[in-house]
């Protein structure tokens, strides 16, 4: 690691989004249980609002600033009970949720059995158009506060109750047997009053019950967490706070870690993949984690959908050479997909290697011939959008790309199509102006097969952006989720991926490793089975 004044220097010239104090040396606020913690990271999409965020940015604050029901082990990924002293149910229908006494909000007001309640109607409430209103879709009454057109007819779902201060009850539409393993999930988060008394003032300044509570943020430069001295569950932060500090190049983040300027970057740009060992040393992460990268198509555009396009979908899958791409772009921190979920499953979690077929298989002869017989690319040619800020996503846009132009022989016939920052890139998407086929990389939000499929291609699924709908898929996922029988529920899931095989409404592109580097100002790092650093445990000095 170089930290010479000269380095720094040219680091703070070339900078894009920091504020003249993020080029410092030092330990951003000395050692010990008060040392700050700097790291980089991405302005998110939307306020953080734990029903309107489903990006990984504001993912990685809300979980900084708020515990839920459950939580998430860092290693294994089991969902434990955390704010829930008990989740249960004899019929996996009807569920009554105790909660541990004592839980407080940061600004002094009780976690209660309401903290939950009225934050799930809000989130449900299809007028305050929040991103992940679907994930209560299972809950009695959601219809009447969401219908499919039209205003809606309750302002509440029916299948909440409040019992008293300390206990609610859920009645779910159908059967759900794994459902009480969804609620670490940030859309399952509790609100105190003030989110609904104040609308504006707390979204200017968000209030949770977690480790960290926002001391200010300031888009497109720095947002400033600190500890809270007065949270009470057993994870409590191990560091005085974090800096997170934006960054709209991966390179330029990691060349400041090397100067010493920040402490930590959660994404190892490609182009120093071959570096980072020499470079960081033990202080260099690799490990699997529950991300999948693939490639949407805007199925609400004509010229992507229809029978014929159905063969131009799986062609183009066929035309990639994951392993070649994997191995050259990715140095083998990426295995490529043969499936739309991920390994960290396990066969019981319901991972199965293969459920793509020969859609996934490198093939440019067939290839070249299924989207000839599909009608060609629309237009003559396909575009690849992505954000350029993070992820270093040029470097394989371009290389898939190319294979693309080689199976069919035509070296324009693919090209990658870049948006300026992850926000308009998300936007893009959200408002369904992104016509071209786009890179939407999936971090599972809990540790079930469920959640690579429901929430990415069920019919009106939160994270649905090519807005495919398949009546069959859907019947197999409400199928499985209804299953008692974990096996048998699997069993159905996968034969839902099978039907994704041959729609290929995205396409599988590569599981892909959480990596991480970290200065020696810092100790005790870890990711956890998202990717995500768990911050709380980070030492300093």
């Amino acid at each position: 690691m170089s930290g010479s004044a000269r380095l720094k220097w040219a680091v703070c010239a070339s900078a894009i989004a920091l504020t003249a104090t993020a080029c410092g040396g030092g330990g951003g606020g000395g050692g010990g249980a008060n040392g700050i913690v700097r790291a980089s990271w991405g302005d998110p999409q939307h306020p953080l609002e734990p029903a309107n965020t489903n990006e990984v940015q504001g993912g990685k604050v809300l979980d900084m600033v708020f515990r839920g029901l459950k939580k998430y082990d860092p290693k294994t990924g089991a969902a434990q009970n955390w704010i829930a002293d008990s989740i249960s149910t004899s019929d996996q229908q009807n569920f009554t949720v105790k909660l541990k006494p004592g839980w407080k909000f940061s600004n002094g007001e009780p976690v209660t059995a309401h903290s939950f309640v009225d934050a799930w109607n809000y989130g449900a409430l299809v007028t305050n158009k929040q991103l992940n209103s679907s994930f209560f879709s299972y809950i009695d009454g959601y219809g009447q506060v969401h219908p499919g057109s039209g205003n809606p007819t309750a302002q509440a779902m029916s299948g909440l109750v409040v019992k008293d201060d300390q206990t609610f009850t859920v009645k779910l539409s159908q059967k759900f047997s794994t459902w009480p393993d969804t609620l670490g999930y940030s859309a399952f988060y509790p609100l105190p009053r003030t989110f609904f008394t104040d609308h504006a003032g707390w979204l200017q300044k968000p209030v949770g019950d977690g480790p960290y509570a926002i001391d200010s943020y300031t888009k497109g430069s720095i947002m400033r967490l600190r500890k809270w001295d007065g949270y009470t569950g057993d994870d409590k932060a191990k560091n005085g706070g974090v800096d997170l500090r934006v960054y709209t190049d991966s390179n330029t983040a990691y060349t400041d870690l090397q100067a010493g300027n920040i402490d930590l970057v959660d994404d190892i740009p490609a182009t120093q993949l071959r570096n980072v060992k020499r470079d960081l040393g033990p202080r260099y992460i690799n490990q699997p984690a529950g991300i999948i990268q693939t490639i949407a198509f805007p199925m609400y555009d004509p010229r992507w959908n229809g029978t014929s396009m159905q063969k131009v979908r799986q062609g183009i899958s066929m035309a990639i050479d994951r392993a070649s791409i994997t191995s050259k772009i990715f140095l083998n921190t990426r295995t490529p997909a043969t499936d739309w979920t991920s390994p960290v499953l396990g066969d019981k979690g319901g991972y199965k290697a293969g459920l793509c077929g020969g859609v996934c298989t490198y093939s440019p002869s067939q290839a070249k011939k299924l989207i000839q017989e599909g009608g060609g690319l629309p237009g003559g040619q396909m575009k690849i959008g992505y954000n350029a800020d993070t992820g270093s996503h040029k470097e394989w846009v371009d290389a898939v790309c190319n294979s693309i132009n080689n199976s069919l022989g035509n070296d324009r016939a693919c090209v990658g199509a870049p948006v300026g920052t992850f926000a308009d890139f998300r936007n893009q998407i959200t408002s369904k102006s992104e016509t071209n086929p786009f890179r939407a990389g999936w971090q599972m939000d809990y540790p079930l097969i469920q959640d690579f499929l429901q929430p990415l291609y069920y019919t009106g699924g939160s994270s649905n952006d090519s807005h495919w709908s398949n009546a069959d898929f859907d019947k197999l996922v409400d199928q499985a989720n209804a299953e008692s029988d974990s096996a048998k529920a699997v069993g159905d899931f996968q034969d839902a991926e099978k039907i994704l095989a041959q729609q290929v409404p995205a396409i599988p592109l590569w599981y892909q490793n959480g990596n991480a580097g970290y200065s020696s100002n810092i100790s005790n790092v870890a990711l956890n089975q998202f990717s995500v650093p768990v911050y709380n445990d980070i030492t300093v000095g």
